[in-house]
Formats: C-alpha cells, structure tokens, sequence
C-alpha cells in the first residue's frame, strides 16, 4: 500500500510523463500495482499486487482501497526479467463493475489500450476514449503507455481481510462502505489519488476533437445514481490460475 502512494506519488511529480489530468478526470477508477515481476523463457508470466479504488460518479469521493493482483502470461521468443510499476486508469462503470465481480480479463472482459502521457498524449488517444482501460508501466525511470492485454486483475481476498481486519469481506463491501475503516496506510494511498484526482480537473480541460462545439459539464446538482457494484463471486473449488 505505501509503495503504491510511493509510486503515484513519484508519476504525478513527472512534469512531461505524467498521466494526462483530463484522463484522470474522468477515471471511475484508478490502480496501482507496484513492482510488477515480468520472468520470461519462450514462455513468459507477470505477476504483482496492487491497489485499487472506485468512485460512483466523477464528482464522487473515491471508495476504500481494495487489494488487488495482477497475472498474466505469454509465448513467443523471448528471454529475461523485468520489473515494472503498472497504472490502469478505468474510463467507465462497466470495467469496474466487472472487478468487482472478483476477476476481470483486461482486453476479453474489458478493452485495454496503453495509455497517453502528458499534454503531448492527447494526439495519439481516441478523443472519445472508446478504450475501457488505459494502462501505463514504469520501468526503470521511463513511464509510458504498455499493453497488458490478456492480463487477469482480481480481487485479492486474503490480503483485504488482513487490510481490514475482518474474514469474509467482498469487494462490493468495501468499495460501498461496508467494511471496517480504512487503516491509516490506505488513507495515504486515498489522499494521494484525491490530490492527483483534484488537481487534473483544474489544471488541464479535455481535448476537442474541434474547435467550435463547446465542452458540456454535468448539470449542478445532478442526484448521484445508486451503486450498481455486483456480488463478488465466491471462489470455484480447483480453479486454474492464468497462465
């Protein structure tokens, strides 16, 4: 948890690689999975644990942090070891209702695309952002877009009972609000997101795709709609681990 702070805490700091404030703007999401490990052999997996939180509404308080993992495999010629600090930035509420289903399959269940830096990012991204998910990677001091298609992130049960202190708890529990305070190390992590979150929406207006339609803002006042966040499904006896 400190870790992930740590690390959104140093991007945010990236004047010309940060991640694009208009993007965090309008994130529903936000996730943060420290020192992810890459090991490849012909055959090649990924595997780290993160962090991740959740808002109702993009006027919303963000939810309590909810642990999770990131896995994943792949095939062809390659050979060594990695390790990198992966970000995902959620665009819609359909991508977070699936994680919070207990697994999402980033680029099956959700579409992923690697994510634009900076001001500069605005013209290499769909104006629209028909992509669900935008993920980015650090790696040794460089920070950019990365594609993390065919990666699994799912909900790490054990460690968010041993987070708050209570068995049995679900996703939905937690980022609803029905879950034991956060401790004070997830309350870094949320103040961390709030002031990266806060200041993109001062500091930076979303690109136009032309200049004489004007940006159009959520009406004033507008009455916040009910959580739709699903049941966490419990975990199947015998289930495979991705590969």
């Amino acid at each position: 948890m400190l870790t992930a702070t740590q690390v959104l805490g140093e991007v945010e700091a990236m004047p010309d690689q940060r991640l694009p404030d208009y993007l965090l703007a309008r994130a529903y999401g936000i996730a943060v999975i420290p020192d992810v490990t890459k090991v490849a052999f012909i055959f090649g997996g990924r595997r780290g644990h993160g962090v991740l939180v959740v808002r109702n509404n993009l006027n919303a308080p963000w939810s309590n942090p909810v642990l999770v993992t990131l896995t994943g495999g792949s095939w062809g010629f390659q050979a060594g070891a990695q390790e990198s600090d992966i970000i995902l930035v959620f665009t819609t509420k359909a991508g977070i209702e699936g994680i919070a289903g207990g697994k999402l399959s980033l680029g099956a269940d959700a579409s992923v695309a690697a994510g634009p830096v900076g001001r500069q990012g605005s013209a290499g991204t769909d104006i629209q952002f028909n992509s669900e998910i935008y993920s980015y990677a650090r790696t040794r001091g460089l920070f950019g877009g990365i594609s993390v298609d065919g990666s699994v992130i799912s909900i790490d049960r054990s460690g968010n009972d041993a987070l708050y202190e209570k068995s049995g708890l679900t996703a939905t529990d937690i980022f609803s609000g029905n879950s034991p305070p956060a401790p004070a190390e997830a309350q870094k992590f949320l103040a961390q997101i709030d002031q990266a979150t806060r200041n993109s929406g001062r500091t930076e207006p979303a690109p136009q795709a032309t200049s004489a339609a004007p940006a159009t803002s959520p009406a004033p006042g507008a009455a916040e709609p009910a959580r739709t966040y699903p049941l966490e499904s419990q975990p199947m006896a015998g289930e495979a681990q991705p590969k």
